[in-house]
Parts: structure tokens; C-alpha cells; sequence
């Protein structure tokens, strides 16, 4: 029992804990993952645990007792670090807990590892006996830290790259001029990957035509306008851009690249690129082909002049990216300008000269669509029928192209004839053209007022009867300062499906209206009255306000104000008919 156990028992009972418990310690510290190093106030080694061994490749028995600033603690470069910089020894001299981060220690085998550490001051009944310091290897996380940075800059550059694709087939796709698809092509370049860009295009007679060239401050007119015939053959130039231009692959230049290929250039545009090259200090270029391989329109060269930032070969696929979709663009705005040409030409060949009978006066305008729209259907014509009669023609096919054009010369000519050869109202005049397009027309869809100046051309008095198949309202302004919009007459738009139930055996209607002596009659298109932003009822408004401030104009300066006062930005074309009653 207990009670009879002897003092000395007592107290072997009483050292058996404590012992165990210093055993259980002792295992806890050799099996603890972390290295733990001991150190005295002076800095001395007292003890490192397993783990600490396995970081600094030395054993226990190899540190005890040695200075652990001097056997361990280096700079960035290897070398020795002065005992005033070790943060580790500041500590001790104040007894207080301090952590670091990022300092190195030097291994056994001679490599060094950074780590992070924190000390803890050990004292024993007050007494300050050194420091118990937990330190890991970072050297691995800094490593794993780099490459995410280096992930991440990666991508970021990679969606940066994207992004402005994404931006160039979005901005270019806005326009069908080539002038102002390159000035929006390099001013996305520049400055955002490049710090200039020149783009170069093939031209029919052979030469090339530097087109576009900008730089940091913008467009550099000194440096464009040059034309040079393309070399037949480009073995004997060895220019990057003569090799793009005859179907070479893409050229990614460096500044010892140039070096290398200072050769005398075999052509003049080469001995031109290599100027262009120098004059704008390029240590770094890339020249790409604009479109595919089987149809060259041109190419791009983009440059940069700072020797720590050259191009790369992402850089040369982001690029060749763009170069094939600028090249899909401009061979689009080409046969886009080709096809404008043909049906502008055609518009104005059909717009026959006025008549001018008796004392009724008579003026016109055609308008172009501005530059960067299509060509549209509109046209006028006036002529004179069997018995005397004038016949006034306004009309718009839909659609916007060289096909509404081609439909626009149909219904033309069809409806000279059937006007010449029916001497009744207008409205049946304009049934039989509605039943004929389909058959004998391309046209799905076409607006039109189809109108007859009745009376003696002479001496009057004048009538008009006229019908509307969906189109804008004439306009009369008559002496005394009114200015009305003639609203009677409208009819289904030509083409338009009919209505069940609309009782259509009465035909189109008619509708007449007397024209006073000195009276203006107005036809003209919807693109004289619409423009983007503005409803159709303000562009009614402006018309009849600038007429009725016109009136008494001559009839060719009423026709070409009528054009110059209406809101810019209209994106149709426009056609213009104006007829005066002779004043008493």
C-alpha cells in the first residue's frame, strides 16, 4: 500500500512522471515536421531536431556548439552578411520573439535555401537561456509563386491579345472604305502593340502603294504615298516585305536579324522598306501578308524601337491573325467599291434629260449614297405621254446593292411603256405594273408615285392626278406662302401582299389636286427626310421648312439648297424631281 511504502519509494513514484513526460516531449520535438534549431544567448547551437538536420544537410553533431549566424546566415549571392544585418541576432540581444522571411541559409552540400523562421525566447524561473527557432524552406513556394505570376502574366497577355483581335474584326467590319479601315486598323495597333505600323497594298498595274503609316504621335503623311513595282521574283530581294508580298511566310525581324541581312536590297520597294525600317530606329519588326496565301492584297509591317521589348512568336501569330482578316476586309471594300461604281453608273445612264414643254418648268437631282453606304434603287424620271400629257415619276426599290439597281432599270422601262401605251388614271396604270413585277421583274418590293400634269402647257389650267404605292407624300407650294404635304392617293406599297377582304377590284386609288399658276410640285425619296437618330415626322417637318423658306428660288437653286440645308448623315441616296407652274 501507499501508506507503508517507504520515503524513498515515495519519492521514485513521485520522478516516474516527470520523466515520462520529458520522453514524451523529446519524441514530439524529433518527430515535429518543422526544423527546430536552439540556440544560446550568444548565438551558439544548443540542438537542431530531424528535420532541421534533413533542410541543412548537417547532422546535430555537426552544429552543436557552433555559431549559427556564421555557419548559416548568407546574403542574396552566397557571400558572408555582417552580423549587424541578422535580424535572428538582434533578437537575442532583446530577448524577444521576432519571425523573418526571405532570409538564405547555407546547406551542407553548399546550396542555399531561403526560409521563413520565427524565435521564441526560452527562460527558465526568469532567466533568459537562448532562443527555440521553427524555420521552413520557401525556396520551393517562391519557385511555385514565379511560375503563377508567370501563369497569370501569361493569360492576362494572352486576353490582352485577344481582346484586341476581337476589337479589330469589330472595328473594321464598320466600314466598306479601305482609307478608313486602315486609319481605325493602326490606330488600334499603335500604341497598344506596336509603336508603328505601315501597311503596304498591291494595286491592279502592279506597284505597291504604302497606303497608311503611323507612329507614336499619329499618322505620318511624310512617310506615305510611295509606289514601287513589285520585284517578279523574290529570291534576289531579300526584304521582308517583297517575301510577304510574292507569297513568303510571315517575317518576324530582329535587330541582329537586320545585321545579318544588310545586304544592298535587290529592288527599290525593298531598298524603300529598309529605310522605312532605320528612319523609324526599329530594333524590332514583323511583316505579315494581308489575306491568304492565294490572294495577297498587301501587307502589314508593325515595329517596335525599344531593344528590352522585342516581338515574340505570339506576337507573329496574333498578328498574321489580323493581317488575314484586314486582307478579308479590304478585298470586301474592293469589290464593294467595283460594285458601287457599276450601279451608280447605271443609275445615272437611266436618268434620262427632263423635258422641258411649254411654259412648265422642270429640274431633278440624284444623289449618291455617301461614301461607305451602298448604292440604292431611287430614281425620277418625267416624260411626256401620247396626247400631251406630262408624267411625273418618283420611285425606291428595295434594297440596297447593284441587284436593286439591275430592279430599279426594270421597272423603269416597264413602266414608260405601260404609261405610254394607257392614257387612263394613274392608278390603273401603276395595277399593271403591280401585276407584271413578279412575273417580269427581280424586284420583290418598290415604293413609287407615279403623277399627270393635265392642262395646256402653255397657258393652263394645270391639274395633277397622281396614285401612291407606299411613297412619301408630294409636296405643293403654292404663291402666298403655304407648303402642303399631298396625302390622298396612297395605295399598297408594289409587291405587297393583299389583304383578304379589302374589296381590291376597285383598284388603286386616285387622287387630284388643282396646281395654282407659279405653284412648285416636289417628289422626291426617303433619304432626302431620314437620317439616323431623327423620325420620319421631324424629316417631314425640316423638308417643308426649307422648301417654304425656297419657294421663290430659281427651281435649280430651290433643288440643290433642298439637298445642302436637310441633316447631314443620311446613309441612302436620294432623288429629287421639282415641276413649276408658270406664273400669270
Amino acid at each position: 500500500m501507499v501508506e507503508d511504502a517507504e520515503p524513498g519509494a515515495k519519492g521514485e513514484g513521485r520522478s516516474r512522471p516527470a520523466a515520462a513526460e520529458s520522453g514524451f516531449w523529446q519524441q514530439v520535438v524529433e518527430q515535429l515536421s518543422t526544423a527546430l534549431m536552439v540556440v544560446d544567448p550568444a548565438g551558439r547551437i544548443l540542438a537542431v531536431n530531424p528535420a532541421a538536420e534533413r533542410l541543412l544537410g548537417r547532422t546535430a553533431a555537426a552544429t552543436r556548439g557552433k555559431d549559427a549566424h556564421e555557419l548559416l546566415h548568407r546574403d542574396t549571392n552566397g557571400g558572408a552578411l555582417l552580423r549587424e544585418r541578422c535580424p535572428l541576432l538582434q533578437s537575442l540581444t532583446e530577448g524577444v520573439a521576432a519571425r523573418g522571411e526571405g532570409d538564405r541559409y547555407l546547406r551542407g552540400d553548399g546550396r542555399l535555401v531561403t526560409i521563413s523562421w520565427s524565435a521564441s525566447p526560452l527562460t527558465d524561473g526568469g532567466s533568459f537561456k537562448g532562443m527555440a527557432v521553427l524555420f521552413t524552406d520557401i525556396t520551393a513556394d517562391r519557385s511555385a509563386r514565379r511560375e503563377r505570376a508567370a501563369y497569370t502574366s501569361a493569360l492576362e497577355d494572352l486576353n490582352e491579345r485577344l481582346t484586341l483581335v476581337a476589337e479589330i474584326t469589330d472595328v473594321l467590319g464598320q466600314t466598306l472604305e479601305t482609307d478608313e479601315a486602315l486609319a481605325r486598323l493602326c490606330g488600334l495597333l499603335v500604341p497598344r502593340l506596336a509603336d508603328w505600323a505601315a501597311v503596304d497594298l498591291r494595286t491592279g498595274s502592279g506597284q505597291v502603294h504604302r497606303m497608311a503609316v503611323t507612329g507614336p504621335a499619329g499618322r505620318v503623311a511624310a512617310l506615305e504615298g510611295g509606289r514601287e513595282h513589285l520585284p517578279e521574283t523574290r529570291e534576289a530581294d531579300r526584304s521582308p516585305l517583297v517575301q510577304v508580298l510574292t507569297g513568303g511566310d510571315p517575317v518576324l525581324l530582329s535587330e541582329r536579324d537586320e545585321a545579318e541581312t544588310a545586304a544592298p536590297p535587290g529592288s527599290p520597294l525593298g531598298a524603300v522598306h529598309g529605310d522605312f525600317l532605320r528612319t523609324v530606329h526599329a530594333t524590332s519588326a514583323i511583316t505579315v501578308p494581308l489575306g491568304a496565301r492565294e490572294q495577297i492584297t498587301g501587307a502589314l509591317t508593325l515595329v517596335r524601337t525599344d531593344p528590352a521589348h522585342p516581338f515574340d512568336t505570339e506576337d507573329l501569330a496574333v498578328v498574321s491573325d489580323v493581317g488575314r482578316r484586314v486582307g478579308l476586309v479590304i478585298d470586301n471594300a474592293r469589290r464593294f467599291g467595283r460594285q458601287r461604281a457599276v450601279a451608280e453608273a447605271m443609275q445615272r445612264n437611266l436618268l434620262a434629260p427632263l423635258p422641258q414643254p411649254g411654259r412648265l418648268r422642270l429640274a431633278a437631282r440624284y444623289q449618291p449614297a455617301p461614301a461607305g453606304s451602298q448604292v440604292g434603287g431611287d430614281w425620277y424620271d418625267a416624260f411626256e405621254l401620247k396626247d400631251g400629257t406630262l408624267a411625273l415619276v418618283i420611285g425606291d426599290v428595295v434594297g440596297h446593292d447593284l441587284t436593286a439597281a439591275a430592279g430599279m432599270a426594270q421597272l423603269h422601262g416597264i413602266l414608260r411603256s405601260l404609261a405610254w401605251d394607257h392614257t387612263g388614271p394613274p392608278g390603273v396604270v401603276v395595277d399593271r405594273l403591280d401585276d407584271a413585277m413578279p412575273a417580269i421583274t427581280t424586284v420583290p418590293m418598290a415604293t413609287l408615285v407615279l403623277a399627270q400634269v393635265e392642262g395646256h402647257p402653255h397657258s393652263g389650267p394645270w391639274t395633277l392626278r397622281w396614285t401612291s404605292a407606299g411613297h412619301p407624300p408630294p409636296l405643293l407650294l403654292t404663291p402666298g406662302g403655304d407648303a402642303r404635304y399631298l396625302e390622298a392617293g396612297q395605295g399598297l406599297v408594289l409587291g405587297a401582299p393583299v389583304p383578304l377582304g379589302t374589296g381590291t377590284d376597285a383598284g388603286r386609288p386616285n387622287a387630284t389636286q388643282s396646281l395654282p399658276p407659279g405653284a412648285t410640285l416636289l417628289l422626291y425619296t426617303d433619304g432626302l427626310i431620314e437620317s439616323p437618330g431623327s423620325d420620319l415626322n421631324t424629316g417631314l417637318d425640316q423638308l417643308r421648312r426649307h422648301a417654304l423658306a425656297l419657294a421663290d428660288a430659281p427651281l435649280d437653286t430651290l433643288c440643290d439648297q433642298l439637298l445642302a440645308r436637310m441633316p447631314p448623315g443620311s446613309t441612302d441616296d436620294v432623288a429629287l424631281l421639282a415641276v413649276r407652274m408658270p406664273a400669270l
